[in-house]
């Protein structure tokens, strides 16, 4: 053999590998010059060496009757590998049963042979295992609990287990050699012959129908149950054999539609209680409406009689001053003008008719007001704007109460209007009555009351400051309600109605009011009202 050491090194590896005998025999030599210990120890021999130290004809290889070493080489030689069954006898005298195959090969124009030695115990020992395997195997199959099914490429059918039998109504062998369409659907049998010949051409392990829908099978009597295939697939000697597993789904599916009505009922029974409940949320919800309601109705009801009842103090209390004061000064003037009835007492006369004339006013001033409310309250007042110079009403309005006056007190008056205005001049000349009396009325004997009138951007602006006593912030925030008077202004006449008059004529214009005031210090009342600056046709 040719000195190599790759080659050396894979025939030791070959031959130490092999639990049989294997040996190499050189025919120049008529002696072995290899052997495996495994082998050794299969002729009874302790090692390769105590092997290579017998001649062939010593070996414990009993060949058949009339055959020995020569004659199995030449034979190999001339006529190529040979097998010999032998009775071999190890060299401790037992017998070993086995097959002699040799080989005739030659190495650099020098002859070999490759003799190997199958136990035969160990062959008998596979196939008995192998034939324990096929039986187990078909045991599986006929006893599994889904149906298999086996065909090969044409679509025959070469193998099919007791369940896919009992499946499609057919007895024991019935279906093998028959084609796998007739299993399938008359309706699309021939697209499942189609379907069956592409996967052919691509076999793969995978589930039948996938991205199709629900599979159906057809039995024996022509009825169609629903199934689960799955494939897979092997070749043996060139052949491609197809095995379907399949399942019958059939109570599968009676569960999925039972499940499926028993969600829809689920599904309508909890929508009919979310409407239940819906509905008496929707109740419930409208009762705590209607008590909120009648609550806030109550409520309403109750700070309305509590401010009628306050109104109605204010207003016994006001009017039991208000008018008994000028009646008290009535009574008494006419009963002092009875003490005069001489004509040179005439100036003493004149001097108590005069007295009780202003009381008089007084008191038709008080009730002026009264009719003022109600009429603002019923909605008979409307603002009428014309066409008015605020000049010429501010300086008239100014000498109606010049007679109201206290010793010292002064007017001081500017205005800023070059034009006329459109606005109501009876609203407008009230408002301003109401806020010079109140600012004379207010305010001490040598004191300045400044009004003062702008008309810019198409507004009024309308501002009357005094030097009076001023009113808390507790009081101003009340001051606009009927009836109402500053705690230190009680010791003066007066009704609580002006401002709050004041305020309803502001609306009707569209106009708003504002009001500074300190203590001790004055009152400015600032009022804006808008107009329109050009006059009426």
């Amino acid at each position: 053999m040719p000195n190599n050491p790759y080659t050396s090194a894979l025939t030791d590896l070959l031959i130490n590998q092999a639990q049989e005998f294997i040996g190499i025999y050189d025919a120049a030599q008529g002696k072995f010059i290899r052997a495996n210990e495994a082998g050794a120890r299969l002729l009874g021999f302790a090692s390769e060496q105590e092997f290579l130290q017998r001649t062939p004809e010593a070996l414990p290889l009993a060949l058949p009757p009339g055959a020995n070493w020569p004659m199995v080489l030449q034979e190999a030689q001339q006529n190529g590998p040979l097998e010999v069954e032998i009775d071999p006898s190890r060299s401790s005298g037992a017998a070993c049963r086995g097959l002699l195959e040799v080989t005739r090969f030659d190495s650099d124009g020098h002859p070999y042979c490759l003799v190997r030695l199958s136990e035969q115990g160990r062959l008998q020992q596979a196939e008995r295992e192998l034939a324990q395997s096929v039986r187990r195997f078909e045991a599986v199959v006929a006893n599994a609990t889904i149906g298999i099914i086996m065909c090969d490429r044409s679509g025959t059918i070469v193998s099919a287990n007791r369940l896919s039998e009992q499946q499609f109504g057919y007895v024991p062998g019935e279906l093998l050699g028959q084609r796998i369409e007739m299993l399938v659907p008359s309706a699309i049998s021939g697209h499942h012959e189609s379907l069956r010949k592409s996967f052919n051409a691509h076999p793969s392990v995978r589930a039948m129908g996938a991205h199709r829908g629900d599979l159906e099978a057809q039995r024996k009597d022509g009825s169609v149950f629903p199934v689960e295939v799955s494939l897979s697939y092997f070749n043996l000697d060139d052949e491609l054999y197809v095995v379907s597993y399949i399942i019958d789904i059939t109570y599968k599916k009676e569960a999925e539609r039972e499940l499926v009505a028993q969600r829809q009922r689920v599904e309508r029974l909890n929508a009919e209680l979310e409407q239940k409940v819906a509905d008496r949320t929707h109740a419930l919800l409208s009762t705590l409406e209607q008590l909120e309601q009648r609550s806030e109705e109550l409520a309403q009801a109750l700070a309305a009689e509590q401010e009628l009842g306050e109104l109605k103090s204010r207003f016994v209390s006001m009017a039991s001053h208000e008018f008994r004061t000028p009646l008290t000064a009535v009574l008494t003037s006419a009963t002092l003008i009875e003490k005069y009835p001489g004509g040179d007492q005439q100036d003493k006369r004149l001097k108590h008719l005069h007295r009780i004339r202003a009381s008089v006013n007084h008191l038709n001033d008080i009730l002026e007001e009264f009719l003022s409310v109600g009429k603002i309250e019923e909605g008979k007042i409307e603002a009428r704007p014309v066409s008015l110079d605020i000049a010429t009403l501010l300086h008239e309005t100014v000498a109606d109460v010049h007679g109201m006056l206290k010793a010292g007190q002064t007017i001081a008056e500017t205005v800023q209007c070059s034009g006329p205005v459109r606005l109501d001049p009876s609203l407008l000349r009230k408002i301003l009555v109401n806020l010079l009396s109140n600012a004379i009325k207010y305010s001490g004997e040598n004191s300045v009351v400044r009004v003062h009138a702008d008309c810019n951007g198409q507004r009024l602006l309308l501002q009357v400051q005094d030097q009076g006593m001023g009113i808390s912030r507790e009081d101003q925030e009340h001051l606009f309600e009927r009836f109402f008077r500053a705690r230190n202004v009680t010791n003066v006449p007066g009704t609580g109605l002006g401002l709050y008059i004041i305020g309803k004529y502001l609306e009707l214009m569209g106009g708003r009011i504002e009001l500074q005031s300190e203590l001790n210090v004055g009152t400015t009342v600032t009022i804006t009202i808008p107009y329109e600056n050009h006059p009426a046709d």
